[in-house]
């Protein structure tokens, strides 16, 4: 079982593959397990791994989760790269997955070659955690299938620590993770999200606003599909992804 330690917590990842390192950044309640589809299309050009966030998945479980999860989850990220002995990688993270590449690309940017961040915003609004909050608590069956499939017999604890950290997040950041710092990303950044996205608010507006900030920026919007647009437009979504890393790793 793949897995190695920082700050005395073990995290697991999930490897395929050869070639330039690819990150595949799991979101809110998702985890490695989620990530099976991504792994095996990228494997074929890319030594693609996919980590389980302190505190999901295989990894260690906390109690309570930080307030900072999402930077700590940077860090991580960060280490994980250092120990498959890599010196940069491109990075694919969706929701809140894609909070922590762009928080990478902030930073450790000598460590990030590149960024494809997919279906998130800033700011995280209250409102949205509403949306999240009442979804999650429906319990709807394919959502505990989703769950059980990510983090095993304790999915529940898992889903319920997220939530408490988010309500934390959101109290004292007022959902604002990058602190204004996307103006100091160096690296080429594509953006992508559906325009139907039922999960987040205002989702052109935002996802415009923060390709404004960040120098080296590019968005790529779908009229279809739902939260998140890797999933929702699979194919879509990986036809964009090959033409961005293409161009990167040309």
């Amino acid at each position: 079982m793949p897995t190695f330690t920082r700050d005395n917590v073990n995290l697991f990842y999930r490897e395929q593959g050869s070639g330039p390192l690819l990150l595949i950044l799991p979101g809110n309640t998702a985890s490695s397990a989620s990530h099976e589809g991504e792994l095996a299309y990228f494997a074929d050009r890319f030594h693609t791994v996919s980590l389980d966030f302190r505190g999901t998945g295989q990894s260690d479980r906390l109690d309570p989760w930080p307030v900072d999860w999402y930077a700590v989850a940077a860090h991580d990220t960060a280490a994980l790269i250092d120990h498959l002995g890599a010196e940069q990688a491109t990075l694919i993270g969706t929701s809140g997955g894609a909070i922590v590449a762009l928080l990478m690309a902030i930073y450790h940017p000598d460590k990030v070659r590149g960024v494809i961040a997919d279906s998130t915003v800033e700011p995280f609004s209250r409102e949205m955690l509403e949306n999240a909050v009442e979804s999650r608590g429906r319990r709807e069956a394919d959502a505990v299938e989703f769950w059980q499939q990510a983090h095993g017999e304790d999915w529940e604890a898992v889903v319920n620590a997220d939530t408490d950290m988010l309500k934390r997040f959101i109290r004292m950041s007022r959902g604002r993770w990058s602190q204004g710092r996307l103006k100091e990303i160096a690296c080429p950044v594509l953006l992508t999200a559906s325009l139907e996205d039922s999960a987040l608010d205002k989702v052109g507006q935002h996802v415009t606003a923060m390709s404004r900030q960040i120098p080296d920026s590019r968005v790529y919007f779908s009229g279809d599909g739902d939260h998140p647009l890797m999933w929702s437009r699979a194919e879509e979504f990986r036809q964009v992804c090959d033409y961005f890393l293409g161009r990167l790793h040309a």
